[in-house]
């Protein structure tokens, strides 16, 4: 799994799973951990901080965005936030059903093509760039 695909699905399988009231304490603090280490390298840019703390569902909407944040932060060439995802992706899937959660996540994710937001606050998009090709309305 290439860097930037594995902090996207350890986003989604942290937020999953974290979510659920039996979940351990260890995955809510790697996860909370692995998001930390994100929104310090999305500093001053709100907006993809605020990505990160999205539902599963809302990352899986937004992944082509949230990639394109990434790359442009350069998260995924941050050892220690790779570490971080790594371990989380290690914890959930030691989970019971865990691999399961990280298989439906690693199988869908890279389907999404539609770029969705909800929430409040004031927010500016433009210039969305997938695959070389700029879509403005």
């Amino acid at each position: 799994m290439d860097p930037v695909s594995l902090i996207i699905t350890a986003l989604v399988a942290g937020a999953t799973v974290a979510a659920k009231e039996t979940a351990e304490k260890a995955i809510k603090d790697a996860y909370q951990g692995l998001k930390t280490l994100i929104k310090k390298k999305f500093e001053g840019d709100s907006f993809a901080q605020g990505l990160v703390d999205g539902n599963p569902e809302d990352i899986k909407q937004v992944e082509n965005l949230l990639e394109g944040k990434i790359r442009k932060a350069a998260v995924h060439e941050e050892p220690k936030i790779i570490e971080a995802a790594q371990n989380l992706l290690d914890k959930v899937e030691e989970q019971p059903g865990g691999q399961q959660i990280i298989t439906n996540i690693t199988q869908n994710i890279s389907n999404v093509k539609i770029a969705a937001i909800s929430g409040s606050g004031d927010v500016s998009i433009s210039n969305i760039t997938e695959h070389g090709t700029s879509k403005q309305d």
